[in-house]
């Protein structure tokens, strides 16, 4: 019996094949999808993961069985699944495990226009369907039709963000051998960019690196191949293509709040005074950058549901995460690493500075990244932290996601993880002697070092 409290998670569906997640929970969760949505039909993307063929074949399956049509999309990234959800005004599915180890697989949904759906937008509510073991039998059965999205979504990407313009640029792409290998050569397709391509196979065993490019260790092959090649700039996406991350000409990485920052301020150039969502990890210059162009900037929980959520109440052109998630209203409300990429590409390729000069100015302030520690009780760590902080004169403290404490010269936010016994501190300042304090005294509340 499948636990299925334990594979969804706060966002999506996700655990390992076979024990956790296999092709009889996929089918569950495709009759329910179906039965929640009350759709005609759903679309199904599905990453180069072994086992992603025949789960999204067994999720086909559920819907069918419940009476509604699957538009089978076939190989492709999530973002290609937003692009078909929101052209074709459908709900959708995308099979992946996005940056985890090739013994998982997952399911990350939406309804249809790519609107979110997340734990309470939802994925509650399909869990209990699905969980409840009633098998679809509708009169007339769904059928299942196979549909290129590629091309479409290529050129759509196109239509928001001109590259034919630029000036030459050498690109180098780690794929990490995930889903960028397939759509990054179309998407790019004649255009002046010479392609310098890291592992473009796909294959959902990971052979080279981990598709995670926020760990570091997993940037080192495109960091060298940057120096090596002489390329004006390295892309790493993760293993469904959905988050991008940046490597300047001297092969240093870019901070993603640099990015944001740079796409804000490209934004807010194309609709003056428009509102960018920020979330409170990304680092201050990103308000600051927002306000000085005329903007609105908006602070929101870590999350991409919330990110969503925020964006379309508040009609926001543009939002970003610290995690490389890159949000666009003109592509749903949706993320999009390769959107994101193709505004960085379009700054580079407009002026003949070098990357690393161009993004210069958008960098600030210092920041730690995020740093992860193992704590029994969160609870009790972060209210020691506060007392410890809080009577420090000009000092302030807010709640939206953790304890966010704010001093004359500096930040911190303090926020315990979803799904393992962990606080995430991400700290920023003015100076890196700043930046050491600061990060040192909550680290040694938080670990109860003497």
């Amino acid at each position: 019996m499948a636990d299925y409290a334990k594979i969804f998670k706060a966002y999506d569906i996700r655990g390992l094949v076979p024990d956790e997640f296999d092709e009889g929970v996929a089918e569950a969760v495709g009759t329910a999808f179906a039965a929640m949505t009350g759709a005609r039909a759903v679309v199904t993307v599905r990453d180069m993961r072994t086992s992603s063929r025949p789960l999204a074949a067994a999720f086909a399956r559920g819907v069918t069985a419940a009476g509604s049509d699957v538009v089978d999309g076939g190989l492709g990234s999530t973002d290609m699944l937003y692009y078909a959800s929101g052209c074709l005004d459908l709900p959708g599915a995308m099979l992946t495990a996005s940056h985890n180890p090739a013994k998982y697989n997952g399911i990350k949904l939406c309804r249809a226009g790519a609107k979110p759906v997340g734990q309470d937008s939802g994925l509650a509510e399909l869990r209990e369907i699905a969980s409840g073991g009633s098998k679809a039998a509708a009169a007339t059965p769904g059928t299942v039709r196979g549909q290129d999205l590629l091309s479409g979504y290529a050129d759509y990407l196109r239509s928001l963000v001109d590259l034919s313009g630029i000036r030459p640029l050498k690109v180098a792409v780690d794929a990490g051998n995930g889903m960028a290998g397939h759509t990054v050569p179309k998407v790019l397709e004649g255009l002046p960019i010479d392609l310098v391509p890291l592992y473009f196979e796909l294959d959902g065993t990971f052979p080279n690196h981990e598709a995670n490019p926020i760990e570091p260790a997993n940037l080192a092959d495109l960091r060298n191949a940057v120096v090596v090649t002489a390329a004006d700039i390295g892309l790493a996406f993760d293993g469904d293509a959905d988050r991008c991350f940046v490597v300047d000409e001297c092969g240093q990485i870019v901070s993603p709040s640099v990015l944001t920052a740079l796409i804000a301020v490209r934004e807010l150039e194309r609709e003056p005074g428009a509102t960018i969502i920020h979330n409170l990890i990304t680092s201050k210059a990103v308000p600051e950058f927002v306000s000085e162009h005329g903007g609105t900037a908006v602070r929101t929980r870590v999350g991409h549901s919330f990110i969503k959520a925020v964006m379309s109440e508040r009609d926001a052109i543009f939002g970003g995460e610290h995690s490389g998630h890159f949000y666009f209203r003109d592509f749903w409300f949706a993320d999009s690493g390769m959107l994101a990429a193709m505004h960085v590409l379009a700054a580079l390729g407009g002026q003949d500075k070098p990357l690393s000069e161009l993004l210069g100015q958008y960098a600030r302030h210092v920041s730690s990244g995020e740093i992860n520690s193992q704590v029994a009780d969160q609870a009790g760590a972060t209210a020691r932290v506060r007392d410890a902080f809080i009577a420090r004169p000009g000092v302030s403290a807010d709640d939206l996601d953790g304890l966010t404490i704010t001093g004359p010269q500096w930040w911190f936010n303090l926020r315990p993880s979803n799904t393992e016994p962990l606080l995430r501190l991400n700290v920023e300042a003015a100076d890196e002697q700043t930046l050491a304090q600061v990060r040192d005294g909550v680290l040694r509340i938080v670990r109860d070092d003497s």
